[in-house]
């Protein structure tokens, strides 16, 4: 059983860079969590909008819809395509994870994404614009999207940068996921690139106690760390909604070896 603090916690990022999944592979891997004793853990297959062109063929006739959530690299022009397409397809579109092109205002941006029917998540810029934007997304019922990693070093924010988005988003009443680098539950260097990563326990705890996130991001002990997630109450989870990943096991199997999870069913 998948206790309701990790419930959709792990969106189904397999297409994505490291995974980098086909996209029949990772349709046919989706259904198979979606059976699975762990599926409560699982969030929707996340997808580029591109990939839509696919899934038709691919899908065919199902008698139940692919959960997806849909990436806009380009930002919000592409909205209305993805819309049109989903509503074509035998999908149950679950969110929309939308860029903030260069020169776009939050106000543009509102406006170019109120058609959207389904929630919106805002990829905050690590730059200038990331304040206002988050300011602007309060009480619209929009999310951010904060980047934690990447394929090179300087695409993962510090502890302190990041606790700062953290805590700029719990301020404005603005629900966040995270992408890209989460890999691990804990804090760790990775033992190939030496990239320092964020784990998604310590996000999960900053997001609970944002006034102490920057050492809650920092921690690295699975045994400190555990005890901190025992004691938080499921709704921290109305803040740090899920993060995307290329494996679902992975997580799993982590939370099980904290004890998080009964052992022996990851």
């Amino acid at each position: 059983m998948i206790p309701a603090l990790f419930a959709g916690l792990c969106d189904d990022a397999a297409v994505f860079p490291p995974g980098l999944a086909s996209l029949p592979d990772a349709v046919a891997a989706h259904d198979g969590y979606r059976k699975a004793w762990y599926a409560d853990l699982v969030g929707p297959l996340v997808l580029a909008a591109p990939a839509l062109d696919a899934l038709g063929d691919l899908l065919g006739p199902r008698e139940t819809p692919l959960p997806v959530a849909v990436t806009l690299p380009g930002g919000p022009a592409g909205l209305p395509a993805v819309l049109d397409a989903a509503k074509t397809l035998p999908v149950e579109l679950r969110a929309l994870e939308i860029a903030v092109p260069a020169g776009l205002g939050p106000a543009e941006l509102l406006d170019a994404v109120s058609a959207a029917t389904a929630p919106v998540y805002v990829e905050i810029p690590r730059d200038d614009r990331g304040g206002p934007l988050l300011r602007a997304l309060a009480g619209t019922g929009h999310r951010a999207k904060f980047r934690t990693g990447g394929v090179r070093a300087d695409l993962y924010p510090s502890e302190a940068e990041l606790a700062a988005s953290i805590q700029a988003a719990v301020d404005a009443g603005v629900p966040f996921k995270a992408t890209a680098g989460l890999h691990h539950a804990l804090r760790n260097t990775d033992p190939e690139t030496g990239f320092e990563q964020h784990g998604f326990l310590n996000l999960l705890l900053a997001a609970g106690d944002p006034d102490h996130a920057e050492a809650h991001l920092a921690e690295r002990d699975g045994a400190v760390v555990a005890g901190f997630v025992r004691d938080l109450e499921d709704g921290v989870r109305t803040r740090f909604t899920s993060f995307g990943t290329c494996s679902i096991t992975d997580p799993l199997s982590e939370l099980a070896a904290l004890g998080l999870l009964p052992r022996g069913e990851a």
